[in-house]
């Protein structure tokens, strides 16, 4: 189906888009203050400033649009009619495809490529996809842990299962990390000489 607006239309709405502070993260925002959970947004000093850090649980959240992360599309690379590039743990593809060129991004459910500038829009979207992945990295190799939430699992049909979900799994990190925490325990006959020792003194 052709898109219905001109190419000038269409370049007014995406540029209208909010990059900071849209609907689906200040969902996210106000139920994890209401549960308890503090935390920065847009740390400047973490790789990719992400939307939501949590520092107490070192985990950051990232809330993405479907459309511009391309959430569950599927590529095939442009030397291949057949078969997509390599698929992420998460379920995106890879942004390039095996012969390690952008291929032909195919629309999903949740996020559908225009029409019109077909090969702009492939292009733009593979490089977030790309970004989105070495941010992830880089905030692994620095022992943070990244949590990504996509605007279709925030549809109201499914917004508390989702969110029920992240708070779990924000405290089951915190656990798993208080658990690894070493305690000294001062032994008690070692106590005891120290206390006869100092008396012996005076």
């Amino acid at each position: 189906m052709p898109d219905k607006l001109t190419e000038e239309q269409r370049h007014r709405v995406m540029a209208a888009i909010r990059a900071k502070n849209t609907k689906p993260e200040i969902i996210v925002r106000k139920y994890l203050w209401a549960c308890g959970f503090r935390y920065r947004l847009n740390h400047p000093r973490l790789p990719g400033k992400p939307d939501i850090v949590l520092r107490k649980y070192r985990t950051c959240v990232f809330v993405n649009g479907c459309f511009w992360h391309g959430h569950n599309t599927t590529q095939t690379p442009s030397n291949s009619p057949t078969g997509g590039g390599p698929i992420h743990p998460e379920g995106n593809p890879s942004p390039v495809g095996r012969s390690g060129g952008v291929g032909v991004l195919e629309s999903s459910e949740c996020c559908k490529i225009p029409k019109t500038n077909t090969e702009f829009w492939t292009k733009k979207i593979t490089r977030n996809q790309e970004r989105d992945a070495e941010v992830q990295r880089k905030l692994l190799q620095m022992g943070w842990y990244s949590i990504t939430i996509w605007e279709c699992q925030l549809k109201p049909s499914v917004r508390e299962q989702t969110l029920a979900s992240l708070a779990f799994t924000l405290n089951r990190l915190f656990l798993n990390r208080f658990r690894k925490v070493k305690t000294y325990k001062i032994q008690e006959e070692e106590e005891v000489s120290m206390v006869a020792e100092d008396e012996s003194l005076t």
